[in-house]
């Protein structure tokens, strides 16, 4: 998809200065182009993509079946320039079918508040955030035992990671009734791996949590480029303390010493989804030294767009 010169340079200028931590903007996505200008008769750019999943498809567990995902290159007219793209959105969607299972996404970096303002009046929500560390490891916390879990540990590490979304379920993405058949496959592979790594967190011989993890490659071009600067990342998919035990210390433990393998592998930077609208999730992550970078702001089904 081929975007005017200025407006790309626009684009990539604002990206930098919004934040110092985001890689350069990446090209132009492809997809269905949308048009607009601002008063002054500034030309703003919306590239618009869909994206359909099946029952069985992992991405189920986080995205609507339908979706309708809006790239906006709206340069340094601010507010205007997004409102405008978004209300070209809502009068796309509207010659459309729109199910109940549907959502309008739009991903953008985390710090831009006038972007913010136009996501907020059009009904979107900030239903995710990828949120990165720079910190080196913290210290072992004493008095919880963290082990490498292995393909005898399946059962238990699968009833955790499905536990925390039946608890996400109430304040972010809904639950899908297929969960565990959706997160079985990948947690089994990485037990039976090296790599990615699973660590459980115990006490008097019980689990008491689980952190998923891996080791990702950022590079200029690769998906990975796109959202962060180049280099090694530790990735954290996906930490839960078991219910009841959640304030008790396990998850910090946990992570403390998780921090600290990602790092000996290579990794000085982290990073990690989690949704801003979770009570306990957004306040853990911040205490952790993570902080978001990308947010994805979302309205469910994709007709409540306003």
């Amino acid at each position: 998809m081929e975007i005017a010169e200025p407006l790309l340079a626009a684009h990539r200028a604002r990206f930098a200065a919004v934040d110092a931590l985001l890689p350069p903007a990446a090209p132009p996505a492809d997809g269905e182009r949308l048009d607009a200008a601002t008063a002054d008769g500034t030309r703003v750019t919306g590239v618009l993509q869909r994206q359909r999943f099946a029952p069985g498809d992992v991405p189920m567990l986080w995205s609507a079946a339908d979706t309708w995902q809006l790239f906006p290159y709206f340069g340094a007219t601010g507010t205007e320039g997004a409102d405008l793209l978004l209300r070209a959105l809502k009068g796309r969607l509207e010659t459309e079918e729109t199910g109940d299972d549907s959502a309008c996404v739009v991903l953008w970096p985390s710090r831009d508040a006038e972007a913010i303002r136009a996501f907020l009046d059009h009904g979107l929500v900030p239903l995710s955030a990828l949120g990165v560390r720079t910190a080196p490891p913290p210290e072992a916390v004493p008095g919880v035992t963290v082990r490498r879990a292995g393909p005898a540990d399946y059962a238990t590490a699968l009833k955790l990671a499905e536990a925390t979304f039946d608890y996400t379920g109430l304040v972010a993405s809904p639950r899908r009734d297929n969960t565990a058949e959706l997160l079985g496959p990948g947690l089994k592979r990485a037990l039976a791996e090296d790599e990615p790594a699973v660590w459980l967190a115990e006490e008097d011989g019980e689990t008491r949590a689980v952190a998923h993890c891996a080791w990702e490659e950022a590079t200029p071009g690769n998906e990975a480029g796109e959202l962060l600067q180049p280099g090694r990342w530790g990735y954290v998919n996906n930490v839960v303390t078991a219910p009841g035990e959640r304030g008790s210390g396990f998850g910090r433990a946990l992570m403390a010493h998780v921090h600290r393998e990602l790092h000996r592998g290579g990794a000085t930077r982290t990073y990690l989804y989690y949704n801003p609208t979770n009570p306990l999730s957004s306040v853990f992550w911040h205490r952790q030294g993570y902080r978001p970078l990308w947010t994805t702001w979302e309205v469910r089904p994709a007709s409540g767009l306003r």
